[in-house]
């Protein structure tokens, strides 16, 4: 029984609501990463959102930030807070266990009594993270020094998760396209905010870990983004960067069947700047 995991930087859930819920209700997600929700947990629409038939973990943010996590599965065991980071109080980290009810992996083997030989079975677990990387403002800033010091606790906390050897999908806003291929004009935007060759060596430093880029490995050559600026027409003229992404674990990457991107809300009135990007993994039977 195969789960589509989503992630989509929502620009304001107040704001989009409409929006995201048609967007719910149409593409059927199990689980969602959001990143700038922009509401402090009070004030987020959990009553809309779970008539959709979704359980809620939030970690919020007065006007700036926030992220979230939507699931059809319970949530559990859930962190706030980058834990390798803990002096940046921001809300742009939160992590969750999901227990796959209703999902039964037989394995191979594994969950086998052996003095019996009757087979148990399990219900397999899903780690995720919903991920807001800071964007850096200006290169050489503080905020771009910020950036970095980010992406490097998030490589250290990816190394102990990884230790733990489960399926894990870390997914969210990175605010780094990773090649040439992933922005609109490489020559012209080289060196610059989210196309820098320091953010780009930390977000390889990630995948050196064992993290596949769900989209990439789907489709080496394609060359598709996930967000557009609201300036200089961004959307209308296709300048665009890949930098919302799903990193796998390798026991997540070899459940991988597919993964996308759904740019169809990018195009309709009063759409946030990004598209939600997706896998779907096989997980069990």
């Amino acid at each position: 029984m195969p789960i589509t995991v989503a992630t989509w930087n929502i620009n304001s859930i107040r704001a989009r609501l409409p929006e995201a819920c048609a967007w719910l209700r149409e593409a059927q997600p199990d689980i969602v990463l959001l990143q700038e929700t922009k509401a402090e947990d009070h004030n987020f629409p959990a009553m809309e959102i779970e008539d959709l038939g979704y359980n809620l973990a939030l970690h919020g943010q007065k006007t700036y930030n926030g992220v979230a996590i939507l699931s059809k599965h319970r949530i559990e065991d859930v962190t706030r807070g980058l834990p390798t980071l803990p002096e940046n109080t921001d809300a742009r980290y939160i992590e969750g266990l999901i227990s796959l009810k209703g999902i039964r992996d037989w394995g191979l083997g594994i969950g086998k009594d052996i003095l019996t030989s009757n087979p148990q079975p399990l219900i397999p677990t899903l780690r995720v993270a919903s991920i807001y990387v800071p964007n850096g403002g200006e290169v050489g800033s503080e905020k771009f020094g910020q950036k970095l010091r980010f992406l490097e606790a998030l490589r250290l906390h990816a190394e102990t998760l990884l230790l733990q050897d489960e399926m894990l999908a870390l997914g969210g806003d990175y605010n780094v396209a990773p090649a040439d291929m992933d922005v609109y004009a490489p020559a012209a935007l080289r060196g610059t905010t989210c196309f820098h060759p320091e953010e780009q060596k930390r977000l390889r430093a990630l995948e050196y870990l064992g993290l596949t880029d769900a989209f990439r490995a789907r489709y080496p050559d394609r060359q598709q983004f996930s967000w557009w600026d609201y300036r200089s027409s961004g959307w209308e003229h296709n300048k665009g960067m890949r930098i919302d992404h799903l990193l796998l674990s390798p026991q997540a990457a070899d459940a991988l069947e597919d993964a996308g991107i759904d740019d169809t809300p990018r195009g309709k009135p009063k759409a946030s700047d990004h598209a939600p990007v997706w896998c779907r993994l096989g997980v069990g039977c």
